[in-house]
């Protein structure tokens, strides 16, 4: 496994360019029941929901996906996909109906990013468990989570360092091969052309 802060010796580590000024970028880990969510600061929490309250569960995330969006104004927020082949699928798939329509309500852009992907980029490994995903936060960032054993925080906030590296504007120290892993996600045009920033390889 190749993670952050291992990085074999002799390889050339880029310093991170300075973020866009005014750059804002959220990661969401959509889930009925607990839905992961990084702020554009880098700051996490779970939206929780009950089971009993049935469908009004979808009111509760978001109400509160509206609150993050009207506080917080990103520029772009990065989601993770749906599973293709998951059996909770299609009830996540009510959850990213509710949220993509607060996203395009409040225009602002969205990336759709698959598990294997992210996890491929954080871990270096496509089916990486949540507790590599976490190590991995660890040792790139220092960052932990006591209250995240679902691991929908974590995902969430390597959905929003994703983001800033796709842009050009890495949070952190991180081998290109698994940098390169994000080419593979659909980013929104508009939000290439004005916050880009060209990183020398």
């Amino acid at each position: 496994m190749t993670i952050p802060g291992l990085i074999a010796p002799g390889t050339l580590v880029l310093a991170a360019p300075p973020v866009p000024v005014g750059l804002r970028i959220i990661g969401l880990d959509l889930s009925l029941t607990s839905t992961g969510v990084c702020l554009p600061d880098g700051s996490t929490f779970r939206i929780k929901t009950r089971a009993a309250t049935g469908d009004r569960r979808l009111l509760v995330i978001r109400d509160r996906i509206r609150a993050a969006l009207a506080e917080h104004r990103p520029h772009l927020a990065v989601v993770e996909d749906l599973p293709v082949h998951a059996m909770a699928a299609g009830r996540t798939g009510h959850v990213h109906g509710v949220v993509k329509a607060e996203l395009l309500d409040a225009d602002v852009p969205y990336a759709l990013v698959v598990p294997a992907t992210l996890k491929s980029y954080a871990c270096d490994h496509g089916s990486a468990d949540k507790a590599r995903m976490s190590a991995a936060a660890y040792l790139a960032a220092g960052v932990e989570w006591a209250d995240d054993k679902g691991g929908d925080q974590c995902d969430a906030w390597w959905l929003r360092a994703a983001g800033h590296d796709a842009l050009g504007s890495p949070l952190f120290a991180m081998p290109q091969a698994q940098r390169d892993r994000l080419t593979k996600v659909k980013w929104p045009a508009e939000i290439l052309q004005r916050y880009t920033v060209a990183v020398p390889r």
